[in-house]
């Protein structure tokens, strides 16, 4: 079961006709899912995908999404998810540098015309067809011999390519093989004791390696039954909550404290909530309490991943509050950790990225000789190897869960009339974790560069705030002194 084909085949002999996933009236069951995925297989084969081929996924949450990657895996392809609140242009530059040749698309999500702008973009010579996620089953076809075409793929062959930016701004694709993809998902389920029992809401995007890896993928490797939900609102979240009988429900930290500070929250039953998993920012420790006290949860546990690991350090059930909020816990099996130079966070293990699409030299600075993982976070590791966080090297943020890099946003922002120069800090946020605030020389009015980057970037990237300064604070080599912007700040916040 190291190909996510055989984990899907095994799930559906074992648990056959028992509810996979729930997505409002739908209800597909693991044999119905499997008969879904060969079919569409087998459609994507006779529209040219070879194996190692790649099908490019851009799209909400939904059982679909979920067809349509697992048939990419079946038909030996390699999946491509993209951000569902990419632009057209960002969509359009992941589809080229992957060479995709399917791209399945959410026409209309956010009231957008993804597929026009898609094909409003440039490029995109590599792509045979485009795909309305909503007419995914006209592409279904009797399987014929996808199932053969399935057993061939190798637990080695590269499952997937998710996309992060390093600090230059260039999104960079992280490669994971089969083994890894299902071998975390996996190690992930048993540690949080996951089982076919378990009513599961994933609000984390599919897009996302904590939607999809440790979402759909840990479905597979446990039983459990899943519940999409494309976009995340509090009320909705905790209807479905009540509804369902949800037990399993992993998110950013922003998630918890929406649903604390919901005003109706005393309106719903929430109470069959057992496991809550988060991580992706510092938390404080009354959110931990409150998680338990107030939301209920049995168990909360935090854990440290990114793209190129997807999951390295994780909590335990028992551990106390303090921990669970002050570390990302200890590392998971196949996985270990230490602290190099400048006090920077080295991981290693059966789960770290095979490398970056297309980029030996990135590869190269990111993966030493010893096979150490550097990740750009600044830790410490106590006597039991408790991981804690305490700064970056990286000047990337994470707002609401997701990661932003300022460096992509200046890039952007540099294009803007009236900008002449800027800089993009992470600053705290008590609901979102951290924003985004540009420092701009030039006369563009806030509203002017909010308007240019809602154009051309998705939402999370967005600059909360605009402040303006007459230069921007450089040393002698020219670069941006951004921890004096932070404390410029701090100070202002006393």
């Amino acid at each position: 079961m190291d190909t996510i084909p055989a984990a899907l085949r095994a799930a559906a002999a074992t648990h056959g006709d028992k509810s996979a996933y729930v997505e409002g009236d739908r209800v597909v069951s693991f044999a119905h899912l499997l008969d879904l995925v060969r079919r569409t297989a087998a459609g994507y084969r006779n529209r040219g995908l070879g194996p190692g081929d790649r099908v490019a996924v851009w799209a909400p949450n939904s059982i679909d999404w979920v067809v349509a990657a697992l048939a990419t895996s079946y038909a030996g392809g390699t999946l491509v998810p993209i951000n569902s609140r990419y632009t057209g242009p960002e969509a359009a530059d992941i589809v080229d540098r992957t060479g995709a040749v399917l791209v399945v698309v959410a026409d209309g999500f956010l009231g957008r015309t993804q597929v026009a702008d898609l094909r409003a973009a440039s490029g995109l010579s590599s792509v045979a067809e485009i795909i309305d996620i909503a007419d995914l089953d006209r592409v279904t076809e009797e399987p014929g011999g996808i199932d053969e075409v399935a057993a061939a793929v190798s637990p080695d062959d590269v499952a997937d390519v998710l996309f992060t930016s390093g600090t230059t701004g260039s999104p960079k694709g992280a490669m994971s093989a089969h083994r890894q993809t299902v071998g975390v998902a996996r190690a992930w389920g048993e540690l949080g004791g996951v089982t076919a029992e378990d009513r599961y809401l994933v609000l984390n995007p599919f897009f996302h390696s904590f939607g999809y890896k440790v979402g759909i993928v840990t479905g597979l490797t446990t039983g459990a039954t899943l519940y999409p939900m494309a976009t995340f609102d509090p009320t909705g979240t905790m209807r479905a909550i009540q509804e369902e009988q949800i037990t399993v429900l992993p998110g950013a930290p922003t998630i918890y404290q929406s649903l604390l500070t919901a005003p109706d929250r005393g309106d719903h039953d929430l109470s069959s909530l057992r496991l809550a998993v988060t991580g992706a920012a510092v938390i404080p420790v009354v959110l931990i309490e409150r998680m338990r006290e107030d939301l209920g949860i049995d168990t909360v546990v935090t854990a440290f991943g990114m793209t190129e690991a997807v999951v390295v350090t994780m909590a335990r059930d028992g551990d106390p509050a303090e921990l669970v909020a002050a570390t990302c816990g200890r590392a998971i099996p196949g996985m270990e950790t230490a602290i190099g130079a400048e006090g920077e966070l080295l991981v290693r293990g059966d789960f770290v990225m095979l490398g970056y699409l297309d980029d030996p030299e990135a590869t190269a600075a990111a993966i030493d000789a010893d096979g150490w993982l550097h990740t750009g976070d600044v830790g410490e590791l106590d006597e039991q190897g408790n991981l804690r966080i305490t700064d970056r090297l990286k000047d990337m943020y994470i707002s609401g869960g997701f990661n932003v890099y300022p460096a992509e946003v200046e890039q952007v922002l540099l294009r803007a009339e009236g900008v002449a120069d800027v800089a993009v800090v992470g600053l705290p946020d008590d609901r979102m974790g951290e924003v985004g605030t540009a420092y701009v020389v030039g006369t563009a009015s806030a509203e002017d560069v909010q308007a240019f980057a809602k154009e051309r970037l998705a939402n999370f990237k967005v600059p909360r705030h605009v402040v303006h300064l007459d230069a921007l604070p450089r040393n002698l080599a020219g670069k941006v002194l951004k921890n004096e912007l932070r404390r410029a700040h701090e100070r202002e916040d006393r």
